[in-house]
């Protein structure tokens, strides 16, 4: 479970969260800078997995198919933006 308020104090961008979907490996910062919130752009890069929850900002991303304490991962300025 997480938040789903979640706000990048790097870009100051809310993250947006898809589930059942993951990035594609091809996925890079200007896809992101550029294509964020637009889900119609961002689709080109999605992949659909059961299970699993694709997370970005406009200059972070990641997938998750896993239990994972986002937290734990040091280069992600991602906090809860209050309910």
């Amino acid at each position: 479970r997480t938040c789903d308020q979640l706000r990048c104090t790097a870009c100051d961008f809310r993250v947006s969260l898809f589930n059942d979907y993951i990035w594609d490996q091809s996925c890079d910062y200007l896809f992101f800078r550029n294509n964020m919130p637009e889900l119609s752009k961002l689709r080109a890069k999605m992949i659909k997995k059961k299970g699993a929850r694709a997370y970005a900002c406009q200059c972070s991303w990641r997938s998750v198919d896993e239990l994972t304490d986002l937290q734990t991962e040091q280069q992600l300025r991602w906090v809860c933006g209050k309910h």
